[in-house]
């Protein structure tokens, strides 16, 4: 099942959203996948990524905190606000990533991260996001790619917060935590194996 999820993101192709180059072409999507200590991990190696942040969106209180967006009651999701270089990678490419690295078929879950916080979710602020995002997961629906149907929302770009520092770039400072090597660096081993060729030159 594996094999055919990857096979058929790579085939898949976003018809009539291809993204026009243009120097200093920069866009940014923010998108929810669990905790986003793994979804940034991720997306700060892929080329053409400009700035990955950490933070919260899709929730009812202002400047919410951690502690407050871990009881699940404030709306939030973790989320990363990703700014990224149009005449090196774009919004397929983008949204390939999102669905290889997360499991866009669990409610309000990924692995042991359980709420309405770790819910799969992309937050669209322009009607090409909308519709790309629209476009990519109906695709996969009916591909059956999946073994359950995808329940990744999307919704309406309204506001993000940033996360405490601590949170920012926290598999690069804390790589020997035991979370980091059992959950976030699985996920980061398959996005390298996967898109080998689109990876950051170091």
């Amino acid at each position: 099942m594996k094999n055919t999820i990857l096979i058929f993101l790579f085939a898949l192709t976003l018809n009539g959203f291809s993204q026009t180059k243009k120097a200093s072409n920069l866009d940014t999507i923010t998108l929810g996948g669990g905790c986003y200590w793994c979804v940034e991990a991720v997306y700060e190696n892929l080329d053409g990524v400009k700035s990955v942040v950490s933070g919260f969106s899709g929730g009812k209180n202002a400047n919410p905190t951690y502690e407050e967006v871990c009881t699940g009651t404030t709306g939030h999701a973790e989320v990363v606000q990703i700014t990224f270089n149009k005449n090196v990678t774009d919004l397929n490419e983008i949204f390939k990533v999102f669905f290889t690295v997360h499991d866009p078929t669990t409610l309000n879950r990924q692995g042991a991260d359980v709420g309405t916080q770790y819910r799969s979710v992309i937050f669209y602020k322009n009607t090409e996001q909308k519709k790309a995002a629209e476009s990519i997961i109906a695709e996969l629906n009916k591909a059956k790619v999946y073994n359950n149907p995808i329940v990744t929302k999307i919704e309406p770009f309204k506001a993000f917060y940033k996360a405490d520092d601590y949170h920012q770039n926290y598999y690069s400072n804390n790589k020997n935590q035991p979370y980091c090597k059992m959950v976030i660096q699985p996920k980061l081993e398959k996005f390298e194996k996967v898109f080998k060729d689109k990876l950051k030159k170091k």
